[in-house]
């Protein structure tokens, strides 16, 4: 099946005001630390001007919300923030590191082997919150002549590929399944995780293994 781009295109004019309103939210975003405007402030501001360019019916967009996802995060946030107020993450998260003794190897392959199933579970923005602070401190404590970005390198790795392990690793996930439920092509958290843990499998054994090169053998 042929898709025809123009027939697509409801309202050229509309579009053309959605796309400037789309570039000047990308652009607001890449600037928020001068602008000193949160990420979020800049994404309402460009929901709300498109709202009143549109001229479109509020019940339009209130039927297109991801209700079900904002209510899974809302939850999710909670507990995640529960278990960081309490200082479980975080008490796990040393305990975890002191394992390896100091030795700079051994704790970037437990970072990096820790953050992927951690971010699998959990969402893996609180989770690089939580690990931020823990990382920071092992820089300026960690002995050895390692480049310390290796660590912050392996966090970011694991955190990331680990939100591919489950459909509730990373919000893109949660989102897209509501989309494919509401296209009548439901995918189940099981079916989606099967294939996540091959993939987040392959793509950590890459990481690894550059990680090892890039910083412990080339230096």
């Amino acid at each position: 099946m042929s898709l025809n781009e123009r027939e697509a295109i409801r309202d050229g004019k509309l579009l053309i005001k959605s796309g400037v309103v789309l570039l000047a939210v990308f652009t607001a975003f890449v600037a928020h630390p001068l602008l000193h405007i949160q990420p979020s402030v800049v994404a309402l501001l460009g929901a709300g001007v498109l709202i009143v360019i549109s001229g479109l019916d509020g019940s339009d967009y209130l039927s297109s919300v991801e209700w079900e996802t904002l209510m899974f995060f809302a939850g999710l946030f909670i507990m995640v923030g529960a278990l960081v107020k309490t200082g479980i993450v975080e008490k796990l998260a040393r305990g975890a590191i002191e394992l390896t003794g100091g030795n700079e190897l051994l704790t970037v392959m437990l970072i990096i082997g820790v953050s992927a199933p951690v971010s699998g579970i959990i969402d893996n923005i609180p989770y690089v919150a939580t690990m931020t602070p823990i990382v920071t401190e092992l820089v300026t404590v960690m002995p050895g002549q390692v480049d310390s970005n290796v660590l912050w390198w392996a966090l970011a790795l694991g955190a990331d590929f680990g939100g591919n392990l489950t459909a509730v690793g990373a919000s893109a996930n949660v989102v897209m399944l509501g989309i494919a439920r509401r296209a009548g092509t439901p995918i189940s958290f099981w079916e989606f995780t099967r294939k996540g843990i091959l993939v987040t499998t392959i793509s950590l054994a890459v990481a690894a293994v550059y990680l090892w090169l890039r910083y412990f053998v080339l230096g």
